[in-house]
């Protein structure tokens, strides 16, 4: 056995023995136990970044009389220390719980935080893309989650800076000055000259599109074994984004100056994601609507984040939670949070949505963001991430990323600092 197969497994026994502490409390009852059949007044959804739900808790509302609070986070960094907590201590949670892709397999490892859903929804299984599905499932067979979207990627791209470069405007003539990411870098340096500012927001920007098109074993191999040192997928996304350092902004995703950057042109282009399309028109504003357009990633696609719905079991009321977890992420739900804010539809019905297939969003030059992310979703192949992966991609590779691009250390150093705190922070 390797010394790093040794270590994470010890590490998984302490992990483990830390999460059975949060299962037991989490599984407690209390005196403020509804009885049998109670209504709640309120149910709690706890999400991240932007889901588009803020219209369907309302119609929610209207069709049950329960009321529904959205507790949002910006970043699932912030997001996942206090999930962690609420697990812990056996309260905080809140009745519907979003879990991301990233996180989601560390949630798996204690099922018993989870409430089962099988028994208190519909059988939906035929109903949703079959991967994203499975996914939901925890190891011992427990549906622990509803799948909400996929994170079909795009470049979303400020038409008049591109013109005040020289550079097409046309989403199809933009897509093809970049068929590969070479062809990115060189569209980015003509920018560059032309204005003498940055093409993108940041370097790790392009690792995570990088990264998200391999097919293939990221940090971890399919026996969570860490591998961030001799993944041919993580050594490609490393060398394509440290190639990029010199038209990058530098400016760290969720941070004020990335957010800043949006409506400053800073930056004239970002990987979308589908759900990131609320998130740059947020961050834009209203003076830059239409100044936005969507056009297709280097490479050929690629799947950038998604999530599920849990119900904790320390919710009190499980049933009625399942039930509104259930209204979230039906069809009609998924297309009308689609359009919305952007989250790209995992259930099938909604995928073949008119509706949806021909949505045209105003704010990104009515670009046919139905047609653009949905004709990709059959091309998406499910990527193993491990138990740690958020914690591998958020504290390792990209603060190290970041250390060279702001020229704090060499590439061959980075990369040392990265394969290190990469061994730290998948230990699990």
């Amino acid at each position: 056995m390797s010394l790093t197969t040794r270590r994470t497994r010890m590490a998984a026994a302490a992990l483990a023995a830390i999460t059975a502490v949060g299962g037991l409390a989490a599984c407690g009852k209390d005196d403020d136990t509804p009885a049998d059949g109670e209504k709640p007044a309120k149910l709690v959804v706890d999400t991240f970044g932007e889901f588009g739900y803020d219209e369907l808790v309302k119609q929610y509302e209207q069709q049950t009389g329960i009321k529904v609070e959205l507790r949002k986070t910006a970043q699932l960094g912030e997001y996942r220390p206090k999930l962690v907590r609420y697990l812990a201590t056996g309260k905080g949670a809140a009745d519907v719980t979003a879990l991301e892709e990233g996180i989601l397999n560390e949630f798996k490892a204690n099922p018993r935080n989870w409430a089962d859903l099988t028994p208190l929804v519909a059988d939906h299984s035929s109903e949703y893309l079959p991967w994203k599905w499975e996914l939901g499932k925890a190891p011992d067979g427990r549906l622990i989650g509803l799948p909400t979207d996929v994170g079909s990627l795009a470049v979303c791209y400020r038409k008049d800076l591109f013109e005040a470069a020289g550079l097409p405007t046309d989403r199809d003539a933009v897509s093809a000055l970049w068929p590969d990411w070479n062809g990115f870098h060189a569209a980015g340096k003509k920018y560059k000259d032309a204005t003498g500012k940055a093409f993108i927001d940041s370097i790790t920007a392009v690792s995570n599109g990088v990264l998200f098109q391999q097919g293939s074993d990221l940090f971890y191999d399919k026996e969570n074994n860490i591998i961030a040192d001799t993944s041919p997928a993580v050594k490609s996304a490393w060398e394509t984004a440290t190639s990029m350092a010199d038209i990058s902004a530098k400016a760290q995703t969720w941070s004020p100056e990335w957010s800043g950057g949006f409506k400053q042109g800073t930056f004239a282009a970002t990987f979308c994601p589908s759900w990131m399309l609320g998130i740059v028109a947020d961050n834009s504003g209203e003076a830059n609507k239409g100044k936005w357009d969507v056009a297709a990633v280097p490479g050929g696609g690629g799947n950038w984040g998604g999530s599920w719905l849990a119900v904790p079991e320390q919710s009190k009321y499980q049933k009625e939670a399942a039930k509104l977890a259930e209204f979230l992420t039906n069809a009609t739900s998924q297309v009308e949070a689609f359009k919305a804010k952007g989250p790209l539809p995992t259930n099938l019905e909604a995928l073949k949505n008119e509706a949806f297939l021909g949505y045209t969003n105003e704010y990104f030059s009515n670009a046919p963001t139905g047609k653009i992310f949905g004709e990709s979703v059959s091309k998406i192949e499910p990527i193993h991430l491990g138990p740690k992966h958020q914690a591998v991609k958020e504290n390792a590779l990209e603060p190290a990323l970041r250390a060279f691009e702001n020229g704090q250390v060499s590439k061959d150093k980075a990369w040392d600092q990265f394969t290190k705190d990469a061994q730290t922070q998948g230990a699990f």
